[in-house]
């Protein structure tokens, strides 16, 4: 992939946030688009998790967030990320309700680092974020 950073335009970053290959972990895969000019973004994402249904997909749609140069050295990108979730109530009960969704990423140009995300009560923390193809 082409170093984002140079980007004139607009440009679409595909990737995850999360223990990969860790049994059970929860991931979160991203696709967004960046406004190189702005630094906004928007796109969509979902979480999985080896887990019994529901809860082994979610979707989180019309995610919305913002880019912000960190200055020098291996970090140079902050991003920050919120939508919310339509989730079902898994039977006997019925219904569904919207969970709300933060991520934080810390990056360079290439969208490698740390990063973590928040979805209803479920927390992920520093771990590895990359972009995927």
């Amino acid at each position: 992939m082409a170093n984002p950073k140079s980007a004139m335009g607009t440009y679409l970053v595909n990737g995850v946030c999360g223990n990969e290959g860790t049994p059970g972990a929860p991931i979160l895969h991203f696709s967004l688009v960046v406004n190189a000019a702005t630094g906004a973004v928007s796109g969509q994402a979902q979480v999985t998790q080896a887990v019994a249904p529901p809860y082994g997909e979610i979707n989180i749609n019309n995610v919305t967030g913002q880019i912000h140069g960190a200055g020098l050295g291996p970090i140079t990108q902050l991003v920050a990320l919120k939508g919310e979730a339509f989730v079902s109530v898994p039977p006997p009960a019925i219904g569904s309700f919207l969970d709300p969704f933060q991520a934080h990423f810390a990056i360079n140009g290439d969208w490698q680092g740390r990063g973590g995300w928040t979805l209803g009560k479920q927390t992920v923390n520093d771990v590895p974020v990359h972009t995927v193809r």
